[in-house]
């Protein structure tokens, strides 16, 4: 005899093990919401929802952490942490849904998270061409269009060359081509618009609906993303995540487009920082919404680089999964960083196996799409990652 422990993501992978014992099929659907735990925290709640969310929570055998003034009386708000099994929060769900005190649209959202949880999207809607997700990561490829980008500024500045080197990625294994013609280090100098079109414009003309994989531009300009999409862009890049200019959501409604919001904020001071970007893509999506955009055309980016010190970005690549609670294609973006190279106190032209590895943990903590500047060596690492943990490979 012998004992092990067992990792189960979801329901799906509770009903393959537990029918690997053996086990009666109709008896395996009823247990395997009992072999899923779901941690989940909630924020801002009134000492009055949080003891009714204990009570019921508690009344089924799972559990909830709150502010110990909750219980004499002196906190005002509080978080709560509930620890259960899907059995048990399927349990709760509908007795919050019958309680008043703001509780029906606690459970609304909680229903909501657990359900992100379970399932991962499986398309990006791209205007008229849809990526599918799930069976293998994507690789976008960069193309910077800029004198002074961190890792490759003036080397694609002839629309020939940046045409060519377009077309070299896709054979390397690029399924998406983001061009961009402004710089976002730290330090940048901000470019106008008129200059921003003369760098990118004439390589869109060059690449888009010839190139045969979706092109996206790297742009927070309304107008600039407006000119690209009418070249046949399918996807805009924006890093302010509809913060910069009001007018963007409204294109990328217009024409159709995926959108990629990336958390920026400034300065990096986070009470908690994964709950702060949760809260941070949750206003984005909401913007997008309201003008029209579709969800399974918004992809979110954690922003590796922006608005973090290095220790901010490591975490925010250890724990990637828990932005899955947003049920969003997840696009990670470390190729070359300067976290990369504070760690491993190497210049940018040698962090490539530093890049690597933030690829692997991406992918391995739910990552969708990586976006990457060595596309050929990080094509093999997607595949291999890939093999591992989404068990897609085409060896015997």
């Amino acid at each position: 005899m012998e004992v092990r422990n067992l990792f189960l993501k979801n329901e799906r992978e509770a009903l393959e093990q537990i029918f690997a014992v053996g086990a009666d099929k109709l008896g395996g659907h009823l247990m395997a919401s009992k072999g899923v735990f779901r941690v989940l925290k909630l924020s801002g709640l009134t000492p009055v929802q949080a003891n009714i969310l204990k009570q019921e929570m508690l009344a089924r055998g799972a559990e909830a952490a709150v502010n110990r003034g909750v219980i004499d009386g002196s906190a005002a708000k509080t978080d709560v942490l509930l620890m259960g099994t899907l059995n048990q929060y399927k349990a709760v769900l509908p007795k919050l849904k019958m309680q008043a005190f703001g509780l029906p649209k606690l459970a609304d959202q909680i229903e909501e998270v657990l359900d992100n949880l379970e399932k991962r999207p499986t398309r990006l809607l791209c205007r008229d061409r849809d990526l599918y997700l799930g069976e293998r990561t994507l690789v976008m490829g960069i193309l910077n269009i800029t004198p002074d980008s961190f890792s490759d500024g003036g080397v694609n500045m002839d629309p020939g060359e940046a045409e060519e080197r377009a077309f070299q990625m896709v054979e390397e294994g690029a399924d998406i081509i983001d061009v961009g013609g402004e710089s976002t280090k730290p330090g940048h100098t901000p470019v106008t618009l008129q200059e921003e079109l003369k760098r990118v414009m004439p390589v869109l003309k060059r690449i888009s609906g010839k190139i045969p994989v979706p092109v996206s531009i790297d742009t927070s300009k309304a107008e600039t993303a407006r000119q690209s999409l009418e070249t046949g862009v399918r996807i805009v890049n924006d890093q302010r995540a509809f913060r910069g200019d009001p007018q963007m959501p409204n294109i990328v409604a217009r024409y159709g487009a995926a959108v990629i919001l990336m958390h920026n904020q400034q300065g990096t001071e986070y009470k908690d920082m994964l709950g702060e970007m949760v809260r941070y893509f949750r206003e984005s999506m909401d913007i997008a919404e309201a003008a029209g955009i579709n969800r399974d055309a918004i992809i979110i980016d954690p922003g590796i680089g922006f608005g973090k010190t290095v220790e901010g970005n490591l975490e925010a690549i250890l724990k990637l999964p828990e932005l899955a609670c947003l049920g969003r294609a997840v696009l990670v973006g470390a190729s070359r960083k300067s976290v990369i190279g504070k760690v491993l106190d190497l210049p940018v032209d040698q962090r490539l196996e530093g890049t690597a590895v933030t690829v692997a943990l991406s992918i391995a903590g739910g990552a969708d799409i990586v976006r990457v500047h060595d596309v050929r060596e990080m094509a093999r690492v997607v595949k291999m990652t890939d093999a591992i943990v989404r068990r897609n490979f085409g060896g015997d």
